[in-house]
């Protein structure tokens, strides 16, 4: 039985999806498009603005992000729904965030191995960790 394995590296910007089944490995690059943390601009009380003008305008800036983000993990968990076995990782917390969206649905996803923390990688990079997971050698090229 070949048993198709999912590497995921997650930040909140991007994410490498490695697949592999047998000795086949695909790389996807999915990028979140969500917006970055709502930063005032011009100071405090900038043109007029009170204070509580300000906190609305950051909680819904705060709600927006938190929705694409939504959105962007159900894609990710999306491109790995046909995996037997998923190893995430990515430095900050979005790899947890992944870990409980595709948690919700458990039928649909395949056994979450591990989820940890590594470091900002390249695309070799990222390959060159999940097959190190998996135990799978990496080919000399």
């Amino acid at each position: 039985m070949n048993v198709k394995k999912i590497g995921i590296w997650i930040d909140h910007k991007e994410a490498f999806l490695i697949s592999m089944q047998g000795d086949q490995t695909e790389v996807a690059h999915i990028e979140s498009n969500a917006d970055s943390h709502y930063k005032p601009s011009g100071g405090w009380k900038a043109s007029g603005t009170s204070v509580a003008q300000a906190v609305s305008k950051e909680q819904t800036a705060d709600e927006r992000l938190k929705h694409q983000l939504h959105q962007y993990y159900q894609q990710v968990a999306a491109a790995a729904v046909h995996a037997d076995r998923v190893y995430i990782c990515g430095p900050g917390a979005a790899k947890t965030e992944l870990e409980k969206e595709m948690a919700k649905d458990k039928n649909r996803h395949g056994k979450i191995e591990a989820v940890e923390t590594c470091d900002r990688m390249t695309e070799k990079q990222v390959v060159a960790k999940v097959k190190s997971f998996f135990h799978i050698p990496a080919r000399v090229s």
